[in-house]
């Protein structure tokens, strides 16, 4: 009987609906406490202890894999993004990687418009001041009159462009890989480099993988290339921003704003000043926030795993 570590903490919650799934298909499971993440010295704690495991952002390195080698046979990834996971150790050790792709990406891009009204609009500031007994018409734009900058047009950065599209906006996109012509045909997107995109534009969203070309892309340097009034947008990864070059430069005034739905380091700490910033909205990496979204992953989830380990899902959940 295989034994599966269950780290995923969106599905920890809803245990008692999946139980009976694992055991209908001989299943046991080794459940820690999770609050966001497993970190490497958590993972070594359980090594040789299963054949499989439903994860999330856990630390998944070389030195956890090769403990945890040979027995571990598939790592089942609750989401898409993959960065915290060492790929190349686990095709070496012959680990199976799996994942549910595009799974977030109407959420995420309504979270980045939602950012990007809440700015605009300035409704989140009005709302305080109201509350504060304050009657103060604060000034703000359409976002018509706005250029939003997409880092990364992948499938998010695609669905935000879109979004942005049919209020009126224009567009520019950059990223490392070419992007379909007839995608830029219909939607008049204006592919160019980052030093353009970032001086020319009033929202910056970024959209793209945590690699080795976008670790703390966002940086000094890149920050002092964007307009003052400027406002930049993380719902991707936190270590594409480096941290305190961002706090100094909305404290200095370089950069207007920012919207963050995930940090450096998660939770973010209590100490962060970006959590006294006024000028600064916050979320605790909960872009993906979509219950339709999380039915299908969940599911999809469970069968990567079941596939991996060699078992037959057949009839687990055919429509999803």
């Amino acid at each position: 009987m295989p034994t599966v570590l269950m780290t995923a903490p969106y599905m920890i919650p809803f245990l008692d609906r999946f139980k009976p799934v694992f055991a209908k298909y001989g299943v046991d499971l080794i459940v820690p406490d999770v609050e966001e993440r497993m970190e490497e010295n958590d993972l070594l704690h359980y090594a040789g202890q299963f054949d499989g495991a439903i994860c999330g952002d856990d630390r998944y390195t070389a030195r956890v894999l090769e403990a945890c080698s040979p027995r571990l046979k598939v790592l089942s990834k609750w989401g898409t993004g993959v960065d915290s996971i060492d790929a190349d150790a686990c095709s070496r050790l012959n680990i199976i990687l799996a994942r549910t792709p595009n799974a977030f990406t109407t959420p995420v891009a309504d979270t980045v418009l939602g950012y990007m009204l809440a700015f605009a609009r300035r409704g989140p500031w009005m709302d305080a001041a109201m509350k504060r007994g304050e009657w103060e018409k604060i000034p703000g734009k359409a976002l018509s009159e706005c250029v939003l900058g997409v880092i990364g047009v992948g499938t998010i950065g695609k669905a935000v462009t879109r979004r942005a599209k049919a209020f009126g906006m224009k567009v520019l996109g950059t990223d490392i890989v070419e992007v379909d012509h007839v995608f830029v045909s219909e939607t008049g997107i204006e592919m160019t480099d980052l030093h353009f995109l970032l001086s020319n534009s009033d929202f910056v969203s970024v959209n793209c993988d945590l690699n080795s070309t976008s670790y703390h892309l966002i940086n000094a340097s890149t920050l002092a290339q964007m307009k003052p009034s400027s406002v930049l947008i993380n719902t991707a990864r936190g270590p594409i921003v480096e941290e305190t070059a961002l706090v100094a430069a909305l404290s200095s005034g370089q950069v207007g704003g920012a919207a963050l739905d995930v940090f450096e380091h998660e939770p973010l700490p209590k100490d962060s000043p970006l959590l006294k910033m006024d000028n600064v909205m916050l979320a605790p990496h909960n872009s993906n926030s979509s219950p339709t979204a999380w039915e299908r992953i969940h599911w999809n989830t469970i069968r990567n795993l079941l596939e991996g380990l060699g078992i037959d899902a057949k009839g687990l959940r055919d429509d999803v």
